[in-house]
C-alpha cells in the first residue's frame, strides 16, 4: 500500500507541515532569476507596468526559450528541496517515496509517457488536419533543437515536483492524518487543480477550465493509489506537458515555446470536447488499459480504503 510507505521513515504530520514550507522556499528561491531578469527590464523601461497582471503578457516578455527556463527553474528548486526533505526531515529513501516495489519500475513510467505522448499528439495532429486554418507553421530548427535540450531536461523536473508533491508528499501526510485513503485523494486532486488557477488558460477559457485541471489531479491519484507507486503518474506526467510543449503551442497557454505548430483558434470556442471528453472518455479509457496491463483488483479498499500503520517490526525507521 503506497500510502503506508510513509510509515517506513519519520511520519509526525508537522514535519509534513515543514516539508511543504521548505518545498515553497526551494520554488521561491529557483524564482529570483526571473524576477532579476523582470527587475533589470522594468529599471530599463522596457516593460508596460499598467499589463503587469496580466499573465499572458508575464509570459511574453522574454524570448520564448529563454522564458521556458525562467518559468522552470523555480520547479526544479522545489523538487531539489523536497527530495532533501524526504531524507532529512524523514529518514527515507527515495525509492521508498517514490514506490511500494523493490525497486523503481521504470518499465511502467517508460511505457504510460510513450502511450499517453502517442495519443495527445494523435490529438493535436487529428485537429489540425481537420481545422489546418486554426494552426500555424511555427518549426523553426535551432530555436527548435534549443526547445528539445531544455524541454527533456527540465520539464520532467517539474513534473516530477508536482507528483511526488500531490500524489507522493501530500498523499502520504494527508493519508497518515486521515488514517483513509479517499480524503487525501480528493484533497490533493482538488488543491492540484485549484493551483493552476494562475494559468493563463483559466484567463482565457474561464474556470470551467478547473474540471479538467480537477480531473487530471483525479486520474494521476487514482492510478497513484491503484499501482501502489508514482512511476505511472510520473511517466504521464512527463508525457502531457513534454509532448504539448514541442508539438504546439499559444498566445494564451502557460507554455509558450518554439514548438512545431502555433494554435491560432480563439479559446472561447472550446467547449465540451475539449474540456469533459479527456475526463469523461479518454482517462477512464486509459485507466482500464492500465488496469489490464497491471491485473489491478479490489478498487474499493485500494481508493477509500482505511491506511492502517503496519506492525513496527515490519516498518522500522530506515537508518
Amino acid at each position: 500500500m503506497y500510502i503506508a510507505q510513509a510509515f517506513k521513515g519519520l511520519h509526525e504530520f508537522w514535519r509534513y507541515i515543514i516539508g511543504v514550507v521548505i518545498a515553497i522556499f526551494g520554488v521561491v528561491i529557483f524564482s529570483f532569476p526571473h524576477m532579476i531578469a523582470i527587475g533589470i527590464e522594468t529599471a530599463n523601461g522596457n516593460l508596460d507596468l499598467s499589463r503587469m497582471s496580466d499573465s499572458s503578457y508575464i509570459m511574453s516578455i522574454f524570448e520564448p526559450n529563454l522564458n521556458l527556463v525562467f518559468v522552470l527553474l523555480p520547479f526544479a528548486g522545489g523538487l531539489l528541496a523536497l527530495l532533501l526533505v524526504v531524507k532529512f526531515l524523514h529518514n527515507q529513501t527515495i525509492k521508498i517515496f517514490t514506490t511500494t516495489r523493490k525497486k523503481i519500475d521504470w518499465k511502467r513510467f517508460w511505457f504510460i509517457f510513450f502511450l499517453w505522448g502517442v495519443v495527445s499528439s494523435s490529438f493535436v495532429l487529428i485537429d489540425y488536419f481537420i481545422s489546418p486554418e486554426d494552426y500555424q507553421w511555427n518549426f523553426k530548427l535551432m530555436p527548435f533543437i534549443i526547445l528539445c535540450v531544455i524541454a527533456i531536461i527540465l520539464i520532467p523536473l517539474q513534473t516530477s515536483f508536482e507528483e511526488y508533491l500531490f500524489r507522493g508528499y501530500l498523499m502520504q501526510g494527508l493519508g497518515v492524518l486521515a488514517k483513509n485513503k479517499w480524503v487525501p485523494l480528493i484533497i490533493t486532486s482538488v488543491v492540484f487543480g485549484l493551483l493552476h488557477i494562475a494559468n493563463p488558460e483559466v484567463e482565457k477559457l474561464g474556470y470551467i477550465i478547473m474540471v479538467y485541471y480537477i480531473g487530471t489531479g483525479l486520474f494521476l491519484g487514482i492510478i497513484t493509489l491503484m499501482d501502489d507507486g508514482l512511476e505511472l503518474a510520473l511517466g504521464f506526467h512527463a508525457a502531457n506537458n513534454l509532448f504539448t510543449a514541442l508539438l504546439v503551442t499559444a498566445n494564451w497557454t502557460a507554455f509558450q515555446t518554439h514548438s512545431v505548430f502555433k494554435d491560432l483558434s480563439d479559446p472561447s470556442d472550446m467547449g465540451f470536447t475539449e474540456i469533459f471528453v479527456p475526463v469523461l472518455v479518454v482517462f477512464p479509457i486509459l485507466l482500464f488499459i492500465l488496469a489490464k496491463r497491471y491485473k489491478w483488483n479490489n478498487w474499493k479498499d485500494k481508493l477509500i480504503g482505511q491506511v492502517i500503520e503496519p506492525p513496527k517490526e515490519d516498518y522500522k525507521i530506515l537508518e
